[in-house]
């Protein structure tokens, strides 16, 4: 009959094991997540590429924009819009947000604005939530795959906020998604709305130009919102593909360690049935020689 400390050790194996399977499935699950956000991510790229370059041409043509969404105000109130996963088992992927967004939240209190809390996440939403901090409006079951209804939802909210002088301005702290491997935690200016700049090489054929019909104050009060909607949508993508990304490498790390681990307890209850069979041998062969000596 197998020890105790044999007994042990095999349950815990098998229970490594267990977990071995469902870290190692949920890699492969992040791995095919990958590459559909990145496929969407490139082709959300376009839109927002020529929204850009309205927004540039409009500026050009007018001599300069003048609109509520681009002015610039005395910041009293500060909106912060965080963006964490739902779900867990990223590894530091939504830390790095959340300390980022603490961190600016801390500042700009000290310097005596107010902030207003708006968060896309149960992560956020829980962590804000247990440190007594007041959540104006919340966004759940969105980063795992964002829509862009979920944009145009997050973007509305907070043009209704902007324009009723609820905030002054918003800033949207998430993560930029530069490869599979790389993830950056990021601060966006959403509003006031800033003009893209014109990239290098675009005067050369001069901008293009545009007859205002009915007027070019409403040509921008329909354009902007969705620019915001597009920047929004853009920054969804990027947050939702590293979050696959990072819960990918955070799979592939427990898996590793649970394979490791195994070997380590295999190893360990090797020896035990080992030591366990060589006490019993010399038992054995103690008792031989008492009864040839008795």
């Amino acid at each position: 009959m197998a020890s105790a400390e044999l007994q042990q050790l095999e349950r815990r194996i098998r229970s490594v094991e267990s977990t071995k399977k469902i870290t190692r499935a949920m890699e492969l699950i992040a791995t095919a997540r990958i590459g559909k956000a990145q496929l969407r991510l490139g082709q959300a790229a376009p839109y927002t590429a020529k929204m850009n370059e309205v927004i540039r041409n409009v500026a050009a043509a007018t001599g300069g924009i003048s609109h509520p969404l681009l002015d610039r105000r005395e910041v009293r109130t500060v909106g912060v819009l965080i963006v964490t996963s739902d779900r867990g088992l990223a590894g530091g992927y939504n830390s790095a947000v959340i300390r980022m967004a603490e961190h600016a939240i801390a500042r700009h209190r000290a310097d005596g604005k107010d902030v207003r809390i708006y968060t896309i996440g149960k992560k956020a939403q829980s962590y804000f939530r247990y440190r007594r901090y007041q959540i104006e409006r919340s966004w759940l079951g969105v980063t795992d795959t964002p829509s862009y209804a979920d944009a145009r939802s997050v973007a509305q909210i907070l043009l209704n906020e902007y324009a009723e002088e609820s905030v002054d301005s918003v800033e949207m702290y998430t993560t930029h998604y530069v490869s599979a491997l790389t993830q950056e935690p990021l601060m966006w200016p959403l509003l006031p709305i800033e003009a893209p700049e014109t990239e290098e090489g675009a005067e050369e054929g001069g901008p293009i130009g545009y007859t205002f019909e009915p007027s070019p104050e409403e040509i921008l009060d329909r354009l902007l919102p969705r620019y915001l909607e597009a920047t929004a949508f853009g920054m969804l993508l990027e947050a939702s593909a590293s979050e696959h990304a990072a819960r990918r490498r955070a799979m592939k790390a427990a898996t590793d360690n649970a394979e490791e681990l195994t070997r380590i307890l295999t190893r360990n209850k090797n020896q035990a049935r080992q030591a366990e069979i060589t006490t019993e041998i010399s038992e054995i062969v103690g008792g031989a020689d008492a009864l040839a000596h008795g």
